[in-house]
């Protein structure tokens, strides 16, 4: 029996970076579904396992260590499953473009949120700025205003002109870093700006529906020449949040989180309750509007927002 991290899964099987540095393929047993992990992916990308009878060639994960974090989302073709898309992360950089494709804050808000959960420090990156029209710079100074007013580190990058790209690559030296976003918005592009030596695959945005073409399709760790590592993901259409209590959710707002408790009730919602800070916060302009809006739709578990309007 030996340890391991899992640096790809493709469903059927994982490859597991031995603590030595050999690397092989496993398969699992098959009592990990029936567990009662209600997730798609028992195991995930970043776990850290044991595997039985590595030298074998029929080498088989038989345990997941405890995970410090995951980043989870509700399954969008199972509606009553989950998918965990990375585990034992140090920070997510969540990569977005306001055009080709665009971008709502309510999956922003969402993935920030899920980040939050589970104590994740997250950095948003907004790709292809060389790129951005009138209208799509106008959008995207609003998008900088609201997140760093929030609390978040932005950058306006592009990995084709590569702008910023030395600051994110400092900010990834020596840590587990997940790149997610929606398919399109330069994720595989940017990992190679950051580490010319990944090479991996980038695809096109189609012109005829502005969308991204997933050119990743399972998640993957690689190791980083400047040491650290990254986890490249497939490209999401939406994030539903997966086990947020709504008593517990305005925590996990960055910028509500410090004001929670110092409403006139104990219990307050921040909904419809008299004397509640938060509220009094967004009319003043002090917590965006767009922000509480979202934190509305995930109380209300507003499924039709977890699939962005503007992605389709």
């Amino acid at each position: 029996m030996e340890e391991g991290v899992v640096i790809r899964s493709t469903g059927s099987w994982y490859t597991v970076r031995l603590v030595h540095g050999t690397i092989i393929d496993c398969r699992i047993k098959g009592q990990f579904r029936i567990k009662g992990i209600r997730t798609t992916n028992p195991v995930a990308v970043g776990d850290r396992v044991r595997v039985k009878d590595p030298k074998t060639g029929n080498a088989i994960i038989s345990d997941i260590l405890p995970r410090n974090n995951y980043i989870i989302r509700k399954s969008v073709n199972l509606s009553k499953e989950s998918h965990i898309i990375a585990s034992n992360i140090d920070q997510t950089f969540l990569i977005v473009t306001v055009e080709n494709p665009g971008i709502t804050t309510g999956f922003i808000d969402r993935f920030l949120v899920t980040a939050e959960a589970y104590r994740i420090p997250s950095l948003i990156l907004f790709n292809k700025v060389d790129a951005c029209s009138e209208k799509g710079r106008k959008r995207l100074d609003f998008l900088l205003e609201n997140y760093t007013k929030a609390g978040y580190r932005c950058f306006e990058v592009s990995a084709v002109r590569g702008d910023k790209i030395e600051e994110v690559r400092d900010f990834m030296k020596g840590k587990s870093t997940l790149f997610s976003g929606h398919s399109g918005v330069g994720k595989s592009t940017l990992a190679n700006a950051v580490d010319n030596n990944l090479n991996l695959r980038v695809g096109e945005i189609s012109e005829a529906h502005s969308k991204g073409r997933h050119t990743t399709t399972f998640a993957e760790m690689f190791e980083l020449e400047f040491g650290g590592f990254l986890i490249d993901t497939p490209g999401v259409k939406g994030f539903g949040i997966v086990d947020i209590e709504k008593e517990e959710l305005a925590h996990y707002f960055a910028e509500m989180r410090p004001h929670v408790g110092h409403c006139k009730f104990n219990n307050c919602m921040h909904i419809n309750e008299p004397k509640c800070v938060i509220k009094e916060m967004v009319a003043e302009g002090e917590i965006s509007e767009e922000r509480y809006r979202n934190y509305l739709n995930m109380y209300y578990d507003d499924d039709q927002n977890y699939r962005t309007s503007d992605y389709k």
